[in-house]
């Protein structure tokens, strides 16, 4: 609290997640409990790409007559509550500065909304949230941090009701509780909804101040019970544990490191495609098995591309039971009649992906002529919550037996052998160079142009990989630079479209060494280009 008795609290908050409302409510509260309070908003760029700020100053006491001089800026260091509704932005405001270990009060959900860099990165940009835990712990006076999200779906209340219950509970503000509740009521907009998830949030705070002050960490709800709407149901994990149950004698056989990734494969595999596709992946991971550093690597990879998304795959998605059901208790419909429009937008490679190799092959090799930097597509909308758009989409599902002859399998599984033998190969020279043939995996991902570029990317890498592996071979003097070469070239690709283009560049300068067998020359470039030089 400051020396002037002003208690001051910022409210960081991304588009849609009612931080205009939780600000009203509280300056309504102060006010009803006879507080004088005064709110201001700083509007940013909606969608995750910048923040609305919402500041509120409070003047303590009551009895004072001389008008307060409110600021309508938060001051960095000056803080005293910090109520964030997401929590990457806890830590933009420590990054501000605006958050004191020796003043602030962090009240926060631990929920992410990522952001437009975090989803449109090629590699894995997801800010750690442990990052963000340690962050928070070691910036902030008292830390009350919990899932509000996960706890407002369940429950079927808002994000920002239960988080202003969280601030009453934590005691920040000198407001009562019941003020708090009238502010609510006042508005008359879901009252009930609104004043349920206040109430859960007030004794998820109280609870966690009796036991030890802090609560953090995603798990922090823990003791609310129910299962949210759309998550998989007991049918669903019983027939998890009877595709483990069915494997049981392979899983034995793995090593602990493989098998943690292969308990999780198996219900996907068989879920995706059926049983003998599942036993296929395990014949194919067998001979990497027994390295458990490269063969942890191998299943967890090879589980997700066996798994490819193809039109088949969206349509098994999209006709489940479970979605409809997540819809609804997410739109909190009730008995009332939902409408569900589905915008697919499939190219033509997508199109006869899921019809049988022979039969379209001389189509895709002459599209592949005739549009080489993209397909035509083919938009539509469905509504599958009508019977004729559902049958569409569910008869779509049920192609899924054609799917092992499909012109898409054709093209994906003979990328896995390729990938799988060159692996192999590796693992015969180094088992360090092994791990980062088996890591080019992750560069094969997305649909239909970014599909396309990222493959050919990975097809590059590979033949780099073994070229350069070649050299080293004949020398005999360790696989240190194919390795180095390796992984700087994945990383560039997972940088997005402009570490594609350096890649690119990377490896054509690579392979005129190779040509050349200029191993030093080799070395040098990749040093370089690891230090951003060249």
């Amino acid at each position: 609290m400051t020396d002037s008795g002003l208690v001051s609290l910022l409210i960081p908050a991304v588009g849609g997640q009612g931080g205009g409302v939780l600000s009203e409510w509280i300056v309504e509260a102060a006010a009803l409990d006879g507080y004088r309070a005064h709110g201001t908003s700083i509007p940013g760029v909606a969608q995750r790409t910048g923040s609305t700020t919402y500041y509120v100053e409070l003047v303590t006491d009551r009895d004072a007559t001389e008008d307060p001089a409110f600021s309508l800026y938060p001051v960095p260091g000056a803080l005293d509550v910090l109520l964030a509704p997401e929590f990457l932005e806890v830590g933009r405001m420590i990054e501000a500065g605006f958050v004191s270990p020796a003043r602030t009060t962090v009240v926060c959900s631990t929920h992410r909304l990522y952001t437009i860099h975090e989803k449109t990165a090629t590699g894995g940009a997801i800010y750690p949230r442990e990052r963000l835990d340690a962050l928070a712990r070691a910036t902030a006076r008292r830390l009350v941090a919990f899932d509000a999200l996960s706890v407002a779906r369940e429950r079927g209340t808002e994000v920002n009701a239960v988080l202003l219950g969280a601030l009453a509970g934590s005691g920040a503000l000198p407001v009562g509780v019941a003020a708090f509740r009238n502010a609510i009521e006042s508005r008359g907009v879901q009252v009930a909804s609104n004043l349920k998830g206040f109430e859960i949030g007030l004794e998820m705070a109280r609870a966690a101040a009796a036991s030890s002050g802090t609560m953090s960490g995603p798990g922090a709800n823990g003791g609310v019970s129910g299962t949210p709407p759309g998550s998989p149901d007991s049918t669903e994990s019983l027939r998890q544990r009877r595709v483990r149950r069915d494997f049981a004698a392979d899983l034995g056989a793995l090593p602990d490191a493989v098998r943690g990734v292969v308990e999780h494969a198996l219900p996907r595999l068989v879920d995706y495609q059926d049983a003998p596709y599942a036993r296929r992946y395990l014949t194919r991971l067998r001979p990497f098995a027994a390295r458990e550093a490269v063969g942890a690597i191998v299943a967890r990879h090879l589980a997700t591309w066996m798994t490819y998304e193809d039109a088949i795959r969206v349509a098994q998605a999209k006709t489940r039971a479970s979605r409809f059901a997540r819809i609804r208790g997410e739109m909190r419909a009730g008995d009332a009649v939902i409408e569900v429009t589905d915008y697919l937008k499939p190219d033509l490679d997508e199109i006869w992906g899921i019809l049988p190799h022979r039969l379209v092959a001389p189509f895709a090799r002459w599209a592949e002529r005739r549009w080489p930097h993209g397909r035509p597509t083919l938009g539509q909308h469905v509504r599958t919550t009508t019977v004729s758009g559902y049958l569409r989409v569910w008869l779509l599902a049920r192609l899924r037996a054609l799917r092992p002859v499909s012109w898409r399998a054709h093209a994906e599984h003979g990328r896995i052998d390729r990938w799988l033998e060159a692996v192999e190969r590796a693992l015969a020279w180094d088992e360090a160079l092994a791990c980062e043939v088996a890591q080019l995996a992750r560069l094969v991902k997305g649909y239909g142009d970014v599909r396309r570029r990222l493959a050919a990317l990975f097809d590059t890498g590979l033949a780099l990989a073994l070229s350069a592996g070649e050299i080293e071979a004949r020398r005999r003097a360790g696989f240190a630079v194919s390795t180095a070469l390796t992984e700087r070239f994945r990383t560039l690709v997972l940088e997005g479209p402009d570490g594609e283009t350096r890649a690119a560049a990377l490896a054509a300068a690579a392979n005129a060494h190779v040509a050349a067998g200029d191993l030093d020359g080799l070395h040098t470039l990749v040093t370089r280009s690891a230090a951003g030089i060249g």
